[in-house]
């Protein structure tokens, strides 16, 4: 603990005034992702994919975020948040700031983007605007490819509420009976099956011409509910707790427990949110909001189509000048050259990646396959959290495995929302001989990295791969990350003890280089930061300079507030959430935060320390919250190259200089775009890491 200075007073800097609410704080990352899509810097389907996103993003918001409020609330927890607020306080503010974000998004997609489209021969029609051969297509159709599949639910005393999917489109009809003497109304279901798609596409001539299978059902519903009259028809969707809790000292097989959850978490997890159309009477409504069990504020009436991550679809079509202008990833010279062997490469020099920029198969996968081929390899550990489905470097393991590697592959099966992937490969990677290790009791394995054991001579040489980001194909061309390549033997003595820690059989405390959470990562960098204050002086001002995805943890956030308080300048690239105030005279006035949103997603975690001349850089995996440092299996490690130093610190320099895509996070919470000094010209750092590897002859990036 830090002494006060000068005789001054201490501040509190437990109040809660001095936080920033982590939900609402998450609200305002939604905000500046629709932003995005309102920005004409993007091409239009860009736009429309950022529309996407931004849906993406606030289905897991309810599903996570909001769940947990209202679980809290069910429990009786009255715990307050970092900022003060109570659960329910908590999500009055939430629907507050949240109406007017799904507007915006409802006048961007109606109003500018949908009729932008049109000018570009795309559209999506409604009924009305049918042609008679469009009707007669579309009713062959529907005969033939739709109606077979559909299966009307009624709603009576013999037929209780249907178990409605979450996130799954439906439609709900109301129907009048008039063989009845009296006209009596009914009710009926029909959830949309997912095996169809979403835009059927018309047969004309030019363009690109669809119709939303919702809006077909409707037009050809009579054949579903012969001799009935169709009164109304309106879609609605239903987002449900997805929060996939597991008692894992309990569960005799972690696999099949998560398996179970995960069925639970389509089918028999509590409504959260309602979404309906605008034309929806009341009486259905209500008849929804009582048969789910929610409440009037749970309910979002929009005039657009609903589940909009559909519209995804459309970044398929063929138009270019539609789309970011396409890359080819840069390669390094010396992995470039025929005759180059990756293990030559690393045993020279370490070595940096940084991705999308940097390829991701001519680095990291080729260290796999190489391995997996190389007959003087003996052994592959590797951590994965998240590799998608039809996964190169799970494939590579596989041949590892099939030539007679000893493979370990230690899979965090509770990434969330990858469970059910991770399930099918952890399977596959059995079947051939892979042994498979699913993580550590009560934490969840989220540190990247590979190792290589390979027999050169009378020894064993080790080979690393540690990395910012996840061994995940797709998303080194989506993500910014960096890969670090080394065979340093300090490395390779802590990455061994490192996996032996994740076996679960080792309480390693004297690593050489790394630092792992839950270990000692917490209390590392809160002493780093300390550390910064004590040395800091007038003269000679301490430095932070910080790149991360989220900052949430609140004694980290105390120290930083106690290193500004002692003349710290503190720089922190927070792409998403960020509970620290800045700005706040006698607390936290050296600190700025800023955040960078772009055509690629900011997932890089860097950490620069000054400490008084004495250069510091890391990086790592984690980010500055409660999760990572407490409840994940983290690793941060130091580079000690100074050449790699001078890149990482360009790198952060290039990203502050940002003036483009930068936002500034203000003390109240809120975010503004930064503005541009006087005479001071566009720089966008994303588009000069592109421009890098565009120029001419540039295409490789020297190592050593």
């Amino acid at each position: 603990m830090l002494p006060k200075k000068n005789g001054k007073k201490l501040v509190d800097l437990a109040n809660p005034e001095y936080y920033i609410n982590r939900e609402l704080s998450l609200i305002e990352f939604q905000q500046r992702v629709l932003a995005e899509a309102e920005s004409d810097t993007h091409p239009l389907l860009e736009r429309l994919k950022f529309i996407s996103i931004f849906s993406s993003n606030m289905d897991e918001f309810f599903m996570i975020r909001v769940a947990g409020l209202k679980s809290q609330i069910s429990a009786g927890v009255a715990e307050l948040s970092v900022d003060g607020m109570t659960p329910q306080e908590q999500l009055k503010e939430i629907r507050k700031r949240i109406m007017p974000l799904f507007d915006r998004q409802e006048k961007l997609l109606n109003k500018v983007i949908l009729p932008a489209l049109e000018k570009e021969e795309i559209f999506i029609h409604f009924i009305e605007d049918l042609t008679s051969s469009d009707r007669i297509f579309l009713e062959k159709h529907f005969n033939e490819c739709i109606m077979p599949l559909l299966t009307p639910l009624s709603l009576d005393p013999a037929h209780p509420f249907p178990r409605l999917i979450n996130r799954s489109l439906n439609i709900a009809f109301v129907l009048t009976d008039a063989t009845k003497k009296v006209p009596i109304r009914k009710v009926a279901f029909l959830q949309l099956p997912t095996a169809l798609p979403r835009f059927l596409q018309l047969e004309r001539k030019s363009g690109h011409h669809f119709v939303l299978l919702e809006n077909v059902i409707k037009m050809y519903a009579d054949a579903l509910f012969p001799g009935l009259m169709i009164e109304t028809s309106n879609t609605f969707r239903v987002t449900r707790d997805a929060d996939i809790e597991i008692a894992e000292d309990e569960a005799e097989d972690l696999l099949t427990e998560i398996a179970e959850q995960i069925k639970h978490r389509k089918w028999g997890t509590a409504a959260v949110r309602l979404e309906v159309s605008t034309n929806m009477p009341d009486y259905l409504m209500k008849l929804l909001m009582g048969s789910l069990d929610i409440e009037k504020d749970d309910v979002y009436v929009v005039n657009r189509p609903l589940h909009l991550p559909d519209f995804m679809q459309l970044m398929k079509i063929d138009l270019r000048h539609l789309k970011d202008k396409p890359f080819k990833t840069r390669i390094l010279p010396e992995i470039a050259r025929n005759d180059s062997n990756i293990f030559d490469i690393i045993k020279k020099h370490d070595f940096i990646v940084h991705h999308p920029y940097d390829s991701f198969t001519n680095s990291t996968l080729k260290l796999i396959n190489e391995s997996a081929a190389d007959p003087d390899v003996l052994g592959i550990k590797i951590t994965l959290y998240r590799t998608g489905l039809n996964s190169p470097v799970v494939e590579a393991l596989k041949k590892a495995a099939e030539n007679g590697k000893s493979v370990t592959a230690f899979v965090e099966l509770k990434a969330r929302f990858d469970e059910e992937n991770n399930i099918i490969w952890a399977k596959e990677l059995e079947h051939v001989g892979v042994h498979v290790i699913y993580g550590v009791l009560g934490l969840k394995t989220h540190c990247k990295i590979a190792m290589i054991i390979r027999r050169e001579g009378k020894k064993l040489q080790t080979y690393l791969h540690l990395a910012t980001g996840n061994y995940n194909y797709v998303t080194t061309r989506l993500y910014t990350d960096i890969g670090f390549f080394t065979s340093n033997e300090d490395f390779g003595h802590d990455a061994m003890h490192l996996f032996n820690y994740l076996t679960g059989y080792s309480h390693k405390a004297d690593w050489n280089h790394f630092i792992v959470a839950p270990i000692n990562l917490r209390r590392t960098l809160i002493e780093f930061i300390y550390r910064e204050a004590e040395l800091s002086t007038p003269e000679n001002p301490g430095f932070i300079f910080a790149k991360m995805n989220s900052l949430t943890h609140d004694e980290v956030i105390q120290a930083l507030y106690k290193a500004s308080q002692r003349g710290v300048k503190i720089q922190l690239l927070v792409r998403g959430i960020c509970c620290l105030k800045p700005g706040i005279k006698g607390v936290s006035e050296n600190i700025e935060v800023r955040s960078i949103l772009g055509r690629f997603l900011e997932h890089s975690r860097v950490f620069y320390f000054k400490c008084k001349g004495k250069e510091e850089i890391y990086l790592s995996s984690a980010d500055w919250m409660t999760r990572n440092l407490q409840n994940r299996v983290e690793l941060m490690f130091p580079i000690n190259d100074t050449r790699i130093k001078n890149q990482l610190k360009e790198l952060l320099e290039i990203y502050w200089k940002d003036n483009c895509k930068t936002w500034l996070l203000q003390s109240d919470g809120l975010y503004t775009k930064i503005k541009q000094k006087n005479n001071e010209k566009n720089f966008c750092a994303q588009q000069y890491f592109l421009d890098e590897i565009r120029k001419s002859g540039k295409k490789h990036r020297r190592i050593y």
